[in-house]
């Protein structure tokens, strides 16, 4: 009997790509669609991307398409998460959460429910087992194995920072069928066989919810306050609308006369002042950071233990040492400086090319 993956089909060509390696390799592929989103007020593309999913479904002679509406979970979830983690002056990182709470465990869930065996994404990760046999995205083969997160084969490309919270279960649930496929081969794959999304670009905004302006995002519920942006003598250089706004190393919105790149160095929301100045400001820099609600992907390890770790998308490699603070934080030395730490991020940790640990930046 073969096996059923219900794949997360979006808009991109990823998961289109997805799809169609699935059906080769003898699964029965039923497309789900997750509704997690919609504004009239905002760039957002659910209906487009819903009708271009379809399109692709009936392409690829996909018979079922399942539209699951999980917008009341994600605005709890991932939307309220947005703001409460700007109230408390933190940067939070909604695609990560967007991956554990919603992709990775509710429609997870519901496909479990239906009696699928599987999940299937676009991401670009990879998962092995412990025994060392790479599962890929084929039928895991043993039982009782520990799965591993592994990065992609394209370091430019990595998703699997933005996997981090995932847990075992998860993992034994998931493939990624394009897990071995540099992105140039996946265009080529798609173009090869005209698939309707062939030449759509990626998206570059925040899961689900669309290219947004931030601002008036968190405008939405958290109301203005206008004060200063000021120096790092003191000197009062412009206004900004809020302090909750900004992270710490952002260059985005500080526009001020003639003055050259300026970056936030740092934020009082007491005094709701942002400090700014250039990027070579000190206050910049730090080679450490505290982290607390971590959470091990799969073996726990004794602390201290030294290997690499990411503190956001795409950052290479940086040594670490991780070691325990008491019995709530763990601290993470850094063997050089880090710039623009920010409070709400995810610190992943890497044992070689496996993501182990991972933990929020306090």
């Amino acid at each position: 009997m073969k096996k059923r993956v219900l794949v997360g089909l979006s808009w991109g060509v990823d998961s289109a790509v997805s799809a169609y390696l699935l059906q080769k390799e003898g699964y029965e592929v039923v497309a789900g669609f997750m509704k997690n989103y919609t504004s009239e007020e905002e760039n957002c593309p659910t209906r487009e991307d819903r009708d271009e999913a379809i399109k692709v479904a009936e392409f690829l002679g996909i018979k079922e398409f399942i539209i699951f509406d999980f917008r009341e979970e994600y605005n709890t979830k991932v939307v309220e998460y947005i703001y409460e983690g700007y109230k408390k002056w933190i940067t939070p990182n909604p695609d990560i959460l967007c991956n554990s709470e919603i992709k990775f465990k509710l429609f997870l869930e519901h496909a479990m429910k239906l009696g699928f065996d599987y999940i299937a994404t676009g991401h670009y990760a990879r998962i092995e087992t412990s025994a060392n046999i790479s599962v890929k995205w084929k039928t895991p083969v043993l039982e009782n194995n520990t799965y591993h997160l592994l990065k992609w084969i394209d370091p430019n490309k990595d998703q699997s920072y933005f996997l981090a919270w995932l847990n075992q279960y998860q993992l034994s649930k998931s493939l990624f069928p394009i897990w071995n496929i540099e992105k140039p081969e996946v265009r080529k794959i798609a173009e090869e066989i005209w698939l309707p999304n062939a030449k759509r670009k990626d998206s570059q905004w925040i899961c689900f919810v669309g290219k947004v302006d931030m601002h008036k995002f968190l405008e939405k519920k958290i109301p203005i306050k206008k004060w200063n942006i000021i120096d790092t003598s003191g000197q009062i250089l412009g206004e900004h609308n809020w302090a909750y706004f900004f992270t710490i190393g952002q260059r985005k919105w500080i526009q001020i006369g003639w003055w050259p790149a300026l970056f936030v160095i740092r934020k009082d929301v007491i005094k709701n002042e942002v400090t700014v100045w250039t990027e070579e400001e000190l206050e910049l820099y730090s080679n450490s950071l505290t982290a607390s609600n971590w959470h091990w992907i799969g073996e726990e390890y004794s602390l201290p233990i030294s290997w690499n770790a990411k503190i956001r998308y795409r950052q290479a490699d940086q040594e670490v040492s991780l070691s325990t603070v008491g019995n709530a934080k763990i601290i993470a030395n850094f063997t050089s400086n880090q710039r623009a730490i920010a409070s709400g991020q995810t610190i992943a940790l890497y044992k070689w090319e496996e993501l182990i640990w991972s933990g929020i930046i306090d």
